[in-house]
């Protein structure tokens, strides 16, 4: 069942209209083609002006046939027929015909001046009937008249694989079947065609536009040829040209493919290690609660538990072996022997502590402070004996500190490793050190779990200027339950590299790598990379190991993957020269966020020197530009003045040339990043240095063609398919050049 496209209406035009007028030429144009290739569609584009979306073109097709009476009935087609070409005023008329091959066309083919031979360039099989139907039926009624062969839905060559498309394709039908790159038909093979049966070649799509005016002025052209040879005494058809030859459709340029990074989950890593407690070495006494820490965090995090710690064990803070362990490292060093005691539990007073001197205090906080008192001579012993050989801690919110040598907590080997241990004042509450605790690991807040009032008096007195004006910015707004400062923690991210990285303070493990050593934390490897979890905490060989070998990599590498983990940004070292290592490594190390921070810098450098290398382009170019009398002029001078170095007249100022000559060659460096980043999964990059390739692919054959030629077949293949501006465009350019 077909539909005819064209309806009478009481407003229709005369039919007068429908005659030629004088010194107009009636062009009759009867087209013809496989069913469901666009003939009607490219009828509407030209007498309608009728603009199509793409999810009209994909609707189910049904047979349709655009009726020729709209000529007589409709007057804004009849005046769209109208057109002047190569100076002779023509009225073309236009034939729908059905694509059935059964069906009987020979009135359609009655005084037709031109036959339009319509094909799909996403249809070989309509091709192929253009030569084995539709020509011979065309000599059998119109043995003379000219042909002109179209390729329709020329669109498809590079709307196969836009998202938009394939997304309608599947919205569609589960059992439609997308379009294939098999399936397009290239220039070449209708241009074959068009050869073999004598008839000019043309691409049109009705949704681009692209074609539509142009085919059917050559039409026009090929019908108005025809009759000047029967007619040659009219003069009016003296100045038509043959048909000219269409410039191959040049698709869009690609789009760059952009890159996205993972969100950051700096935080959640940092309160998981909270959480955790793994390898913890030291304990807040709060009340009847211990709360286990990170020495090393802390320090960094709090210049007042810096302090702290650093009255304790001196020796340790810079230590000259980076990577002893924490139970090597943090052994207290004092002149004269320790007392036998017992040892202390968590939570409870130990008894060979240093008693923190207290400072005045000023404001309300200062009559909060209560000093724990010892309630046994031998406590009292023990701490004016160790007061002889240990700092003075100035810290309203601690009373005592002291180590202890058997924490109960196990380190690395198994072994009970030393704890520092510090006795809270009575003035900040359990919840209050919690959330300060939050705060210097995270940078988070939870003023639900506990009044911000306490958290206040508690940052006071721990000496934390910036959770107490976090918290009074927190009081001005609307309270929520979980907020973040996000100055502290840049501020903090930037105290975990210069003084637990770069200073290896506290630092428990050691990495043996090919070029030196690198020191390390386990306890925020653990935390920050799963696969350090699985190797420190799980039956590996490494998770008992003092010294942790790492072959294969170097340590400038690795001190790269640890600024990373450290810091949560990628070190200022990396660049598209040195970046494959560290790809590698985080690829084995499953860390795809510094892949993509890696990916990022490398596509934006490159993006930079393209930037650079066109600016320096059009400089050279506007130097070369400049007038014959400035040339004259600064001849004349040069040859008054020996010059300094052999420097040509016209050539650019001694400024640019070193800029240029340090150019990057961004096709190059695609080129050597290409299959290695495919290798490493680093598929954004990857898919940039391909896209890269493909759209300058000209300049890579002619400057890097060696490179080209070792890659991998299939990415030859892919480059050949996808570079912009396509081959046949190329191939036209040239031959008409």
């Amino acid at each position: 069942m077909a539909i005819v496209l064209g309806v009478a209406r009481e407003d229709s035009w005369p039919s007068t209209m429908n005659n030629e007028q004088p010194n107009q030429e009636l062009v009759k144009c009867v087209v013809v083609g496989d069913t469901a290739v666009g003939k009607t569609r490219l009828i509407c584009a030209r007498a309608c002006d009728t603009r199509v979306t793409l999810s009209q073109l994909l609707t189910t097709h049904i047979p349709t046939v655009w009726a020729i009476d709209q000529y007589r009935i409709y007057k804004e087609v009849l005046e769209r027929s109208l057109e002047v070409v190569d100076s002779v005023s023509v009225s073309l008329r236009l034939w729908d015909t059905f694509g059935d091959h059964d069906k009987d066309r020979r009135f359609a083919y009655g005084r037709s001046d031109v036959v339009l031979l319509c094909f799909s360039i996403a249809n070989p099989v309509s091709l192929r009937n253009c030569k084995v139907v539709w020509y011979p039926e065309i000599r059998q009624f119109c043995p003379n008249t000219p042909i002109i062969l179209v390729g329709c839905k020329n669109d498809l060559r590079y709307m196969y694989r836009d998202e938009a498309y394939l997304s309608l394709c599947r919205d569609r039908s589960p059992f439609f079947r997308p379009l294939r790159e098999s399936d397009l038909l290239r220039p070449e093979q209708g241009r074959l065609l068009a050869k073999e049966i004598g008839a000019a070649y043309y691409e049109t799509s009705v949704l681009t536009n692209f074609g539509v005016g142009e085919v059917f002025s050559n039409v026009i052209r090929a019908a108005l040829l025809s009759r000047k040879q029967q007619r040659f005494w009219m003069t009016n058809l003296k100045h038509v040209q043959h048909p000219a030859i269409q410039v191959p459709f040049c698709p869009p340029k690609p789009v760059a493919p952009v890159v996205t990074v993972p969100a950051s989950q700096f935080v959640e890593h940092m309160q998981a290690l909270l959480q955790a407690q793994a390898y913890t070495d030291a304990l807040l006494l709060v009340g009847r609660e211990a709360l286990a820490c990170h020495r090393w965090l802390l320090a960094a995090a709090s210049p007042a538990f810096c302090q702290l710690f650093a009255a304790l064990d001196p020796v340790c803070e810079c230590s000259p072996l980076a990577g002893r362990s924490t139970s090597d490292s943090s052994m207290p060093r004092c002149p004269r022997p320790v007392p036998t005691r017992r040892r202390s539990r968590p939570g409870e007073f130990p008894r060979c502590w240093v008693a923190a001197p207290l400072r005045p205090l000023l404001g309300a906080a200062a009559g909060k402070v209560a000093v724990a008192a010892e309630d046994s001579e031998a406590s009292t012993s023990g701490v004016d004996m160790w007061l002889g050989s240990q700092p003075s801690v100035h810290c309203p919110a601690f009373s005592a500190v002291g180590m202890e040598q058997d924490g109960g907590v196990l380190d690395h080997r198994g072994r009970l490793a030393p704890m520092a241990q510090a006795l809270v004042s009575k003035a900040i509450t359990p919840a209050a050190m919690k959330q300060c605790l939050r705060y210097l690991y995270t940078g988070v807040v939870d003023t639900a779990a506990c009044p911000i009032s306490e958290i206040q008096d508690a940052a006071e007195l721990i000496s934390i200027p910036e959770l107490q004006t976090f918290l009074a910015s927190l009081q001005k707004q609307e309270p929520t339950n979980s907020s973040v400062d996000t100055t502290f923690l840049n501020k903090l991210k930037a105290q975990l590299k210069e003084v637990c990285l770069d200073r290896s303070l506290y630092a428990d493990v050691l990495f043996q790598l090919d070029d030196g050593f690198c020191s390390a934390h386990r306890p925020l490897l653990m935390a920050r990379c799963e696969m350090m979890a699985a190797m420190f905490s799980g039956d590996f060989r490494e998770s008992s190991a003092k010294v942790v070998h790492f072959p294969g990599v170097s340590r400038e590498c690795f001190r790269q993957l640890l600024a990373y983990l450290y810091q949560d940004s990628l070190s200022s070292q990396v660049n598209a020269a040195n970046c494959l290592e560290l790809i590698k490594l985080a690829d084995q190390l499953c860390l795809p966020r510094l892949v993509a921070l890696i990916e990022e810098r490398v596509v934006q450098e490159l993006i930079d020197a393209d930037k650079s290398e066109e600016a320096a382009a059009m400089a050279k170019g506007s130097w070369g530009k400049k007038d014959s009398s400035s040339t004259q002029q600064c001849g004349e001078a040069v040859l008054k003045k020996p010059l300094s170095s052999p420097q040509k007249l016209g050539d650019p100022p001694d400024s640019f040339g070193p800029r240029a000559r340090d150019a990057i060659d961004v096709s190059e460096v695609a080129l050597r990043l290409l299959e290695p980043c495919q290798i490493h999964n680093a598929d954004q990059l990857a898919d940039w240095c391909l896209y890269r390739i493909a759209t300058t692919y000209k300049k890579v054959l002619q400057n890097n063609l060696k490179l080209l030629r070792n890659l991998h077949p299939q990415n030859q293949a892919y480059l050949n398919r996808n570079r912009w501006p396509p081959a046949w465009q190329v191939l036209f350019s040239f031959t008409r050049g």
